[in-house]
């Protein structure tokens, strides 16, 4: 399977990825090579919508057929929204880790967090260390 991770996103050192959306806030979701890692999903603990969140706090678990992984907010900011497809499906977070496996949206209480946050590349270079 291929590691590509795709440029216009922001990475975390514990594997969660950020999408712009364009209008304040961010799409968030776990990697592909976190998904591989954690093997099939099987059940998604979503965070509770308009919980303020602080970076790196434990947000949610992703259970999967090997393990219970705690998720981690990326940064500072605001539950807007949830993936409720994924109550039913959480098998997408396999399928489609960097699309319709996302699994909250947050808007952040500072937009320069994100870029503080690893691009591809050097997301790359962190997990293949």
């Amino acid at each position: 399977m291929s590691n590509e991770n795709p440029s216009d996103l922001r990475y975390t050192q514990t594997h969660e990825w950020l999408r712009d959306n364009g209008d304040g806030t961010y799409a968030v979701g776990i990697t592909d090579h976190a998904q591989g890692l954690l093997g099939d999903v099987v059940y998604v603990e979503l965070p509770e919508l308009e919980t303020v969140l602080n970076a790196e706090e434990n947000c949610g678990v992703i259970e999967s057929v090997k393990a219970a992984s705690d998720m981690f907010a990326p940064l500072e900011g605001e539950v807007t929204e949830v993936n409720e497809a994924l109550d039913s499906e959480p098998e997408l977070i396999n399928s489609a880790p960097f699309g319709e496996g996302w699994i909250f949206v947050i808007k952040p209480a500072n937009v320069e967090d994100v870029e503080a946050l690893m691009d591809a590349d050097a997301y790359e270079a962190f997990y293949q260390e």
